[in-house]
This record gives C-alpha cells, structure tokens and sequence, in this order.
C-alpha cells in the first residue's frame, strides 16, 4: 500500500506538487488525472522513487520509500514510464525479459522464459516476439513495455504497477484492453496506479480517482465524487455535461466548449 501525506515537490523557485495526500491499496486502480502541467508525472516519479520529495511522507507497505532496498522494490512494483528511450535492435522477447532481471544473476530460468512468454501473450503481441523492438509501430511498442512491467511483478503478492499515459499511441481497442489487463490485476490483488487524459475512461475503469490542478488536490474519491462538473471545471477550465452511461454504472462526461460567435 501507498501512503502518501501532505507531498510537496519544488524544483528551483517553481513548486510542482503541493500537499497531496492519499492512499493507494492493493486490490484498487487509483487513476490520476489533470491537464497538462498538472503535476501528474512528477507525482508518480515520486512514488517511484526517481525524485525525492522537497516535503512530505511516501510509504510503501509502511516504510519510507527511501529506506526500501532497491531490489526489494523492484521485486514489488513496476513502473512504465511516458519516454521510452531504447533504440538498440533488441528482440521483443528480450526487452520484456529485461523485467525479470531481479530474479535472477546470470541466466533466465524456465519459469522466467514462461513468464515473459505469458506476459507478452497478456498484451497480445506473442506473434511478435522476435521482432526487433524499434521496428514495432508506437503503440506496439507502448505494448511491449507494458509486457515487460508486468513481467517483473508477474508473481508478486499484492504488487503496484505504476503506469504514466499508459494509453498513448493506442487505438480505441487497445486502450480498452489495456485498462481491462489493468483491471485483471486489480481482481488478482495488485494496485494500480494509472496516469490517465481520458475522463471517461477513468470513469469506467477506476475504483479512485486523484484530480490534480496546478500542482494542488482538487479532488480525491470515487469516480461519482471527484468527476463533477465544477470539479472538472476546476481542473480543466473547461464546462462538461454530465450524462448517465448507457451501460454501466459511471457517469459520461461531454465537453461542452464555449465558441466564439
């Protein structure tokens, strides 16, 4: 479980995130929404660990974050990043094995060939795995990697992915498959934590959402509570209707722009 209490993080003059507080817990997917600039990237570089807070408390299963053995984390929670910098021609297969490198010193198991053959199965790209990573389309790509963290905490017991825009570059189908994996996990006992743009997405798929505005809280709870329309306005500076979802028990979000006459 992440516990995090009044987070604030400052770099130089200028103030990224400011007092957040919330608790993310296994068995939930917390999704994490703001325009851009928001502070939504800086907060899950925080609770990955990359940044360390200028204020405030980051606990992982009830210790500081920074106190935890770096492969005692990496055997726990996963993190997919927005960039993605690997250029070299590695075979997909070994990218995603790349997650399983806490586990083991010199060679891959059989139980680590399996798992990346199951996590690449997950994400639909089996048929691919020989191919050279950088020939993949960008949302292949986006794919593969999202194979690899899953790897990595394929066996943990109650694991954390922490995922920022993990949609991009995806096509209507593979968002939803994306966010059904997601919420897979979150039936096995992991938590996730998922940057996402698309309010209604959020709404359909997360238990928690965390809206950011400028840095500070706007709103913490449950889709039903935090998606409002003077809370998206809030966030967004934009006006929405709110309508019932013909399916599901969430509601569905309309942007209504104002145009100049």
């Amino acid at each position: 479980m992440f516990d995090i209490e009044n987070l604030s993080y400052q770099t130089g003059r200028k103030t990224l995130l400011q007092q957040v507080s919330f608790r993310a817990r296994p068995g939930e997917l917390l999704a994490v929404v703001g325009a851009n600039g928001a502070g939504k990237s800086t907060l899950l570089r925080l609770l990955s660990g990359d940044l360390t807070p200028t204020s405030g408390l980051v606990h992982f299963d009830g210790q500081p974050l920074g106190e935890l053995p770096a492969a005692t984390l990496a055997r726990r929670r996963a993190v997919l990043t927005q960039q993605h910098t690997l250029s070299l021609a590695f075979p997909v297969e070994e990218l995603v094995m790349m997650g399983r490198y806490p586990y083991f010193q010199n060679q891959p198991t059989a139980l680590d060939h399996w798992i990346v053959e199951a996590a690449l199965s997950t994400v639909g790209l089996s048929a691919l795995a020989r191919r050279s990573y950088p020939t993949l389309s960008g949302g292949e790509q986006q794919r593969a990697q999202l194979a690899r963290v899953l790897a990595q905490v394929w066996e943990a017991q109650e694991g954390f992915l922490l995922l920022d825009e993990p949609l991009t570059g995806l096509d209507l189908h593979h968002q939803h498959h994306t966010l059904d994996i997601a919420r897979d996990l979150v039936l096995r006992g992991f938590g996730v934590i998922a940057v996402l743009h698309d309010l209604n997405l959020a709404a359909q798929y997360a238990d928690r959402i965390l809206l950011l505005a400028q840095g500070q809280p706007v709103a913490y709870g449950s889709p039903d509570q935090v998606l409002t329309c003077e809370n998206i306005h809030r966030g967004f500076q934009i006006d929405v209707q709110l309508l019932p979802h013909p399916h599901l028990s969430c509601p569905l979000i309309v942007p209504c722009p104002r145009r100049a006459v």
